[in-house]
């Protein structure tokens, strides 16, 4: 890999070398105050591809994000680099019971410069009940079609064509023995070279993150990147944000630093994710921001529980593509809600982050941990927000002031839970294995499909004991017609204040029920292009 590195060129570390404007917060020695067309907050898929859009039209644009500046230079295919310097929280970020732990990006690119390519489009079900259940306009299949289109197009999302690696040909192979409907992902990369380390940046650029498109795209017409700057508060004056207030971050961007950072701008665009951005505007504490109280509230993740096994085979699941395969199988068949529905992928297994993921201490985790080639991991992303009992979580402030999320899971998502660990040992089985583990504190290694279902029947589903993570945060600034009931409109502007909007996967009413990355490209792009046209005109 490191001779096929040396010929790939870092084009956005030179491209700040000759001359893109960037601001490196942490070197700051005095204050500034700062003027533009447009602030966007966050680099991600929403901020990085508004930014674009926006930069192009003609605006003046300013990109403030409060993780690194890092590029393929810096990327080096190590666990211990890649969590403490991109993710949130050193990808500790966990809910206020610590029961689900998050992984969010913190670097310039966002979730998309750390997140594993896999790319969907929001599934039709979703928008329906959106239109029909949240009065959100302008939503449908056929109007978001031209869209997804279009950032199909910018971020290169293409079929998947090369051989799965063994990790994602078990949930095949499983899948049809079991006569269970599966299906191949596409993804967001150009010239691939199948390393498997997607989740500690990509090294050659072939990942199709906004660190390698978008962002380089507003650069090249001017715009201004901001990193290791943390958007703290608004200001507002007679219903208008007049600034936004910002403080460096330190040099190895994980506390404040000294200097702030004022910015005036025409128009605001939060694009924090659905954490960050409801953040910022409960730290601006003006009702105009909130006047209902709904910020930070019906928050969404995919929770998402695992299944491991072991196979009489090599699987050495950190290499490769590592998501090519999934089913949607029990999210289709379930659609009347009657019983919760999970979304089935593969996830990548590089050391550190299957050590940390799967269950057990002592002489049981060590024993899983040495038959780590031969294990195979399977994953549910869990469908909420669609039932009545599933209202989601609430983000709120901790004491200096950074965002937590406090997040209960409901009887229903539960249930969902326990359905998808026995479906995950049957796939497994299916598939050859030996052993099935699920990740759950009061279950161990089973041999057998009979042992392993009397297991999943009686164990207690209650927060710590399954097992849960999600990379998947939505909700938080809904859109929707009705302000009592949203915080912003159907094309992402606030209902009270005229010169702010949100363009990430905070506006999203629900789970997305898939990888939400497609989502939060196509929604931005509308939401920035109809933007642009006011703002220039």
């Amino acid at each position: 890999m490191s001779d096929a590195k040396n010929t790939i060129t870092d084009f956005v570390a030179e491209g700040f070398q000759n001359g893109w404007k960037h601001i490196d917060a942490s070197q700051l020695d005095e204050d500034q105050t700062l003027e533009t067309d447009v602030v966007i907050i966050g680099s991600g898929a929403g901020g990085g591809n508004s930014a674009e859009i926006l930069a192009q039209a003609g605006l003046n644009v300013m990109i403030v994000e409060e993780g690194p500046l890092q590029t393929s230079s810096d990327f080096h295919m190590k666990e211990d680099e890649a969590y403490p310097n991109l993710y949130q929280e050193s990808a500790g970020r966990q809910t206020k019971d610590r029961g689900i732990k998050i992984f969010q990006g913190r670097m310039v690119g966002g979730g998309t410069g750390i997140n594993w390519t896999t790319s969907f489009r929001t599934p039709s079900s979703t928008l329906k009940f959106w239109a029909e259940e949240m009065s959100v306009q302008g939503f449908s299949e056929e109007e978001m079609r031209p869209w997804f289109e279009l950032v199909e197009k910018r971020y290169n999302i293409q079929d998947w064509t090369d051989t799965p690696n063994a990790n994602n040909s078990v949930l095949e192979t499983g899948c049809t023995k079991l006569g269970i409907r599966w299906g191949k992902i596409r993804r967001n990369v150009a010239g691939c070279l199948n390393l498997g380390y997607c989740g500690t940046g990509c090294p050659v650029n072939a990942k199709q993150s906004t660190l390698v498109t978008t962002i380089p795209g507003a650069l090249k017409k001017g715009a201004t990147l901001i990193s290791k700057a943390r958007a703290e508060t608004f200001e507002i004056k007679k219903g208008k944000i007049d600034k936004l207030h910002c403080r460096s971050m330190t040099p190895r961007g994980n506390a404040p630093g000294r200097q702030s950072i004022k910015i005036k701008a025409r128009h605001y665009v939060l694009a924090a994710g659905g954490i960050g951005s409801p953040a910022v505007l409960l730290r601006s504490e003006n009702k105009t921001l909130n006047p209902y109280g709904l910020v930070g509230k019906r928050t969404f993740l995919h929770p998402v529980n695992i299944s491991g096994a072991i196979m009489p085979f090599r699987v050495n699941g950190e290499y490769g593509a590592p998501q090519t395969s999934y089913s949607d199988h029990y999210i289709e068949t379930r659609l009347d809600n009657q019983r919760a529905g999970f979304k089935l992928e593969c996830p990548p297994l590089q050391p550190m982050l299957t050590a940390t993921s799967l269950e057990g201490h002592g002489k049981s985790h060590a024993e899983i941990m040495k038959q780590r080639p031969f294990l195979q991991v399977l994953i549910a992303l869990q469908r909420d927000g669609f039932h009545h009992d599933s209202i989601g979580g609430q983000v709120f402030l901790k004491s200096d002031g950074t965002p937590g999320l406090d997040y209960q899971v409901s009887g229903y998502v539960w249930e969902g839970i326990r359905d998808a660990f026995l479906v995950m040992a049957e796939i497994q089985f299916a598939a050859g294995a030996k052993v099935v583990a699920p990740a759950h504190r009061d279950a161990r290694l089973y041999h057998s499909l009979k042992e392993v279902k009397k297991t999943i029947a009686a164990l207690d589903m209650e927060i710590l004991k399954a097992r849960l993570f999600s990379a998947h945060v939505m909700g938080g600034c809904p859109i929707g017609e009705n302000p009592v009931k949203s915080v912003v409109n159907s094309m992402g502007r606030h209902h009270e204040v005229e010169n702010l909007s949100v363009f990430d996967g905070s506006v999203f009413p629900t789970s997305i029920a898939a990888n939400p990355m497609v989502s939060i490209f196509g929604t931005s792009a509308k939401f920035a292009t109809e933007l642009a046209k006011g703002l220039a005109a």
